[in-house]
């Protein structure tokens, strides 16, 4: 893997409605918290198209907006190729979305797709799709994104010397 600083995170979920606008709403928010905004690109889409030019669900707004955020005007849009090029980071929500993205990612962008608990964690961990179930759903899933999205930032703010994957640079 290339070591880089991250500067362009893309978070992706199926339908682009639910986890990943959430997702990228609430990385927005914890970066402004610490005085990053404006310092990264960050946006979200979906593996599948269905929901393109849509809004978030509503039940991804409300929980959003009990914690202060606002995502109502983002739109649901599919991943595109230009992603794998724009993208130094490419998270998905769970294992599904990753390989949906692997198989879509030219061979020189494999490497930028990660699972979003995995790569902030060290615990590949789905974060589960709230869409079929009710409202304390999307407050669990905020809540394990909030978590990671301080994780990330933790990450992605440190000293460019500390290389992306964690591990020990050996160039020195």
């Amino acid at each position: 893997m290339v070591e880089k600083q991250v500067k362009s995170i893309l978070f992706v979920c199926l339908g682009n409605i639910c986890r990943s606008p959430l997702a990228e709403g609430v990385f927005r928010a914890v970066l402004a918290e610490r005085g990053l905004d404006g310092e990264f690109t960050i946006d979200s889409a979906g593996t599948g198209g269905w929901h393109a030019g849509s809004a978030p669900d509503p039940r991804s707004i409300a929980v959003a907006a009990q914690h202060g955020i606002d995502i109502a005007a983002q739109q649901a849009r599919k991943v595109v190729p230009a992603d794998f090029e724009r993208f130094d980071l490419i998270l998905a929500m769970d294992r599904s979305n990753a390989d949906d993205l692997r198989a879509l990612a030219p061979q020189q962008a494999q490497d930028r797709v990660e699972l979003f608990l995995g790569h902030v964690t060290d615990r590949p961990q789905d974060v589960p799709d709230p869409y079929y179930g009710g409202e304390d759903g999307f407050l669990v899933v905020y809540r394990m994104i909030r978590e990671a999205s301080e994780a990330l930032a933790d990450r992605i703010s440190e000293p460019a010397s500390e290389p992306l994957s964690g591990h020990a640079s050996s160039t020195m």
